[in-house]
């Protein structure tokens, strides 16, 4: 299952045990959310978050929004519970943690479809550990279902010993792995979370350096932070205006018979039309989605 072209600038983590964090997110101009089971719910309070993620979705009212349900690794005491109550509780998808394998994916599909999981439930993989990501090309490839790669940096900078840098240069082998998986099967890219909510210009730069990078947005922790990763991983205004006219000229070339189309000296080539289209096509599907929010929120 390719990743859908839709936007993902930003996807913010919502805990699972906290209600009115739930229905607050009806609300938050974020591209996506992560309803959480795992990382974010304590041990006690596992049953009751899959009860009221289940409750929330049910209700609905998130407006276009996509929801990934992220649930406990099957080998842990709520894994299987989990899965069987994700499979019909109509999220987009299910986000497993700390992929390490191809097998473990499997695993999961065969859970959810045992449970009745329909086949629009998409599956995304959390690489998180040092194992994932030498193995994140198999995890790539593992299943049809396969939407996206989403990275945990901050669990796998505490596998590594490595440092929360910047520059995040520690980081940068495994995060150019894990998007060259992605890429190499059609699947979306999620950048991981800014830990430091107070440094507002070190979490620009690091949107600015996973955009740079490839990454279709960022996941987040804070709403605060919403803005400034939706303004970061949007085409800007230059850009769209640079893609009309490079598309434009391209088929006015093309209709003449001309291979070749030279834009304020800068030669045009299939290549870069087919980059603008996708730019183009982003800040369209970027206005649908503002439309739906809007909607769902009267």
């Amino acid at each position: 299952m390719a990743a859908t072209p839709r936007p993902r600038r930003s996807v913010l983590y919502m805990p699972g045990s906290n209600p009115r964090a739930l229905a607050k997110a009806r609300t938050l101009a974020a591209d996506g959310l992560i309803l959480d089971l795992e990382d974010a719910v304590a041990p006690d309070a596992k049953e009751e978050a899959r009860r009221l993620v289940v409750a929330a979705l049910a209700e609905g009212g998130y407006g276009g929004r996509e929801l990934l349900l992220r649930v406990n690794g099957l080998a842990t005491p709520w894994g299987q519970a989990d899965l069987v109550a994700a499979a019909t509780a109509g999220a987009d998808a299910v986000l497993i943690p700390k992929v390490e394998s191809a097998d473990m994916v499997r695993q999961v599909e065969a859970a959810l479809v045992a449970a009745g999981a329909p086949d629009s439930l998409a599956l995304w993989c959390m690489i998180e550990t040092p194992r994932g990501v030498l193995r994140v090309a198999e995890i790539a490839e593992a299943s049809p279902r396969l939407a996206g790669l989403v990275m945990g940096t901050s669990d796998l900078a505490k596998d590594l010993h490595c440092a929360h840098t910047p520059d995040r240069q520690p980081l940068v082998t495994a995060l150019g792995l894990t998007l060259l998986a992605a890429r190499a099967n059609g699947l979306a890219a999620l950048d991981g979370v800014h830990l430091d909510l107070d440094d507002e210009l070190g979490f620009e730069a690091a949107c600015r350096q996973g955009r740079d990078f490839g990454f279709d947005g960022k996941t987040l922790i804070h709403p605060k932070t919403i803005a400034a990763a939706n303004r970061v991983f949007a085409p800007s205004s230059l850009e769209l205006d640079w893609s009309r006219r490079i598309i434009a000229a391209h088929a006015e070339a093309q209709a003449a018979g001309r291979g070749v189309v030279v834009v304020d000296g800068r030669l045009v080539e299939q290549l870069h039309v087919d980059n603008a289209r996708r730019l183009v096509d982003l800040a369209a599907r970027i206005g649908e989605l503002d439309a739906a929010q809007a909607e769902a929120g009267r």
